[in-house]
């Protein structure tokens, strides 16, 4: 927009006038310093939009109690931003909508639902996409007001705008929801959750021990089920939900336990699950894997491999040869040992019941190792018990040891962190949880493989085939062995830890007016099996 007659262009000293206030958190000093600014009807100052911007949120931010009414304050500065000509960005929609719907508008409904018609018009006025930063308040303003329509209408729109809620969001969509009574809404978020944290922060757990101490929550249940059915869900997910719904009848105990290393949890004694992506999505990394290797591979050779592997399917494991075999060889001489190699076989063998697993291997490696008679039997034994499989000259043994062990679903013997542009070029949210419960990585002692096993749980919310729900609260230290963990279940499944674990001194525990008879069935405490999703048993 051209220059308006008479006016001057940003002051100098009026930055320098923001950007100490901003510095010092005064609003009231801000917004005298633009009332001046703009007040000269002659030549009035004007803004850069990052002025604006600037004024817009430490408005949004201001103490209250030096600035009582930055609402009113802010939609004059916006206003004048757009009679000025200053284009609005996606930040100054924001911290408007954040300012208006502060917890301390005169009419929060009302304020609320002007805050959302900022951000969904956003795109419509001014060309933004907003963020989730756009949405936050708004969702936290329907919350405080007890909303549970328009706050899911705002999900709705931060859906239809390819923006997804994180943590405080869904804290926020699970309250207004359980303040609702709506417990199909709770097992939907309970799910959201689920998918978007492993562990959640006090303020989530709080919300969660609320739902599950309310009537609304007790009276969420069902008395009957198929138990097959919802084992064969389980699995389908990977071991860690069947997502049909709430499970039982009557109250819910809720307790702040902590597990031990094998993953039996303190209070109800059931094992937690060690939990994988489930069967689309490891289908789906099978596939992405393929088509890369493909685009790289000699295409005969790799598709080649593929129909070899749809006929020997029955590996419980999957090895890395040249990672094991080269491993600490870095020395005078070092070489690339087979002895380390068949030390780790050996030790999968004892593992596994006299199991072979797959070694990949590139032919370049076997052909100069046969040349010794030693190594010759070693190769040779592999061989006639289906153990080897070597690649063909020209390709990059890595696709085809990470293809196999996605598509059989089984364990990964290397100590690769798989970090290089091979596993960039994935760029799948599969990837990082499907390498912490399939890789095996390994050392050795004396000649002996040391295998170093996945861990035998998984700290993220699951939920159990008999209904109970466990939640990892987050644990700074990153020590397993302290963090506590939610236990949920009814009151006949549920037992009273015998060390209730405490937080800042507090004791964590439930009232005993708060438990009652309950009707579903104990896991065992000296149940061995875990549900594993979709790896088979291992010992």
């Amino acid at each position: 927009m051209a220059r308006r007659r008479g006016s001057k262009g940003p002051s100098p000293d009026l930055s320098r006038t923001l950007t100490d206030c901003t510095r010092r958190g005064d609003a009231a000093a801000a917004m005298a310093a633009f009332d001046d600014a703009v007040s000269d009807p002659d030549a009035p100052t004007r803004l850069a939009a990052h002025q604006y911007n600037q004024l817009l949120h430490l408005l949004a931010t201001a103490d209250r109690s030096s600035f009582p009414s930055p609402a009113a304050a802010a939609h004059r500065v916006f206003d004048h931003m757009l009679q000025a000509g200053a284009p609005p960005s996606e930040a100054t929609i924001t911290s408007l909508a954040r300012v208006t719907a502060a917890p301390d508008a005169d009419n929060p409904a009302s304020a609320a639902d002007e805050a959302f018609q900022l951000v969904a018009t956003m795109k419509e006025k001014h060309g933004l996409a907003p963020r989730l930063r756009s949405y936050s308040p708004v969702l936290a303003a329907f919350r405080r007001a007890g909303d549970a329509s328009k706050a899911y209408a705002v999900e709705a729109h931060m859906a239809a705008s390819g923006v997804s809620p994180e943590e405080p969001e869904l804290a926020a969509l699970l309250d207004v929801s359980s303040t609702a009574g709506d417990a199909d809404k709770v097992y939907e978020y309970m799910h959201k959750l689920r998918q978007t944290v492993d562990c959640v922060s006090e303020e989530t757990a709080q919300v969660l021990e609320g739902w599950f101490r309310s009537d609304k929550a007790a009276m969420a249940s069902k008395a009957e089920w198929d138990a097959a059915q919802v084992k064969d869900a389980i699995v389908l997910n990977g071991g860690g939900c069947h997502q049909l719904g709430w499970l039982g009848t009557g109250p819910w105990m809720v307790q702040r336990v902590r597990a031990g290393a094998d993953g039996q949890c303190g209070a109800c004694k059931c094992r937690l699950a060690c939990v994988d992506i489930d069967m689309e999505e490891t289908q789906r990394f099978a596939d992405s894997v393929a088509a890369l290797a493909l685009e790289r591979e000699t295409k005969a050779n790799f598709s080649q491999f593929q129909e070899w592997l749809e006929e020997n399917k029955e590996y419980e494991a999957i090895v890395d040869g040249a990672n094991i075999a080269l491993y600490q060889q870095n020395f005078a001489e070092g070489g690339f040992s087979l002895t380390q190699l068949d030390a780790v076989i050996t030790e999968l063998r004892g593992r596994y019941h006299g199991k072979w697993p797959l070694v990949i291997l590139h032919n370049k490696r076997i052909a100069k190792l046969m040349e010794n008679s030693s190594n010759r039997h070693l190769i040779e034994t592999w061989r006639a018990n289906g153990a080897l499989y070597t690649t063909p000259s020209g390709s990059n043994d890595d696709w085809y040891w990470l293809y196999a062990a996605i598509k059989l679903n089984c364990l990964l013997v290397t100590n690769d962190e798989m970090r290089d542009h091979i596993f960039e070029l994935l760029g799948s949210s599969f990837f990082p949880k499907w390498k912490q419960h399939h890789r095996v990585k390994y050392t050795f002692n004396k000649g002996k493989a040391v295998l170093v096993m996945p861990p035998p749980y998984s700290s993220e919310i699951q939920e159990s085939e008999v209904g109970s729900w466990h939640v990892p609260m987050e644990e700074k230290s990153g020590d397993e062995r302290v963090r506590i963990w939610l236990c949920i279940g009814r009151t006949g499944i549920c037992k009273v830890p015998d060390k209730v674990p405490t937080t800042n001194g507090v004791v964590q525990e439930v009232p005993p007016n708060e438990a009652s008879n309950g009707v579903q069935q104990s896991l065992q405490e000296d149940k061995a099996e875990s549900i594993t999703g979709k790896r088979k048993d291992r010992e």
